[in-house]
C-alpha cells in the first residue's frame, strides 16, 4: 500500500470532488451529495441541504490547486488549510475503521471536514514526496486530475471513459497505418 488507507481514501474523495466539476458534471444535487458521503466514509454532521452542496463544491479550485501543486507550493497550501480550519489533529476510530486522524470537530461543516481530510492527507504525499501520484489525464480533451495509486504508477487517464476513448483512438490509427490486404 503507497500510503495508509484514510490518506488514500482522502485523495480519491478529493479527486472524485475535483473531477466532479469536469464534463460530465456531477454531483449536482443534494442525493448525490449524500451518496459521495457514504462513499467515501464520511461521518459526523451532514447537513444534507443545498447550501451544505455549494459549499462543497466550492472547494474544488482550491483542492485542484492543491493537488496539482509543487512540493514547495502544497506544503504551504496545507499549512494555510489547516490555520484557516483552526485544525488540531487527534486520533479517533470508528466501527468500521480503526484508528486514524481527525483534526476538525466531528459537528464542523463538511466542506471543513473534507478540505482538512485533503489538506491532512497531502501531508503524507508531501513528505514521501509522492506527487507524481497526482496528475492532469492524459487524455488531450480533459482536465481530470488522476490519483494514482497503483504500484507500477501506470495510471494515465481520470477515468475508465478516458481510457477507453484513448485506447479505441489508437487502435483505429494502428488499424488505419496497416497496408490494406486484397
Amino acid at each position: 500500500m503507497v500510503f495508509a488507507s484514510d490518506t488514500a481514501e482522502a485523495l480519491r474523495s478529493a479527486v472524485e470532488l475535483v473531477n466532479a466539476g469536469e464534463p460530465p458534471v456531477t454531483l449536482t444535487t443534494v442525493a448525490e451529495l449524500d451518496a459521495f458521503f457514504t462513499r467515501h466514509g464520511y461521518t459526523g454532521r451532514h447537513d444534507g441541504t443545498a447550501a451544505e452542496l455549494r459549499d462543497v463544491l466550492a472547494l474544488r479550485p482550491r483542492l485542484r490547486e492543491l493537488l496539482l501543486a509543487g512540493r514547495d507550493d502544497a506544503a504551504g497550501l496545507v499549512n494555510d488549510m489547516l490555520a484557516e480550519a483552526r485544525a488540531v489533529p487527534r486520533l479517533v476510530r470508528h466501527p468500521r475503521e480503526d484508528w486514524h486522524i481527525h483534526a476538525v470537530p466531528d459537528d464542523a461543516p463538511l466542506a471543513t471536514r473534507i478540505l482538512v481530510e485533503t489538506a491532512m492527507a497531502m501531508i503524507d504525499v508531501v513528505r514521501d514526496d509522492e506527487l507524481s501520484r497526482l496528475a492532469v489525464c492524459a487524455d488531450d480533451d480533459c482536465a481530470g486530475v488522476v490519483l494514482d495509486l497503483s504500484r507500477n504508477r501506470s495510471r494515465r487517464y481520470c477515468s475508465t471513459t478516458c481510457s477507453n476513448r484513448n485506447a479505441q483512438a489508437a487502435h483505429r490509427a494502428r488499424q488505419a497505418a496497416q497496408p490494406a490486404t486484397a
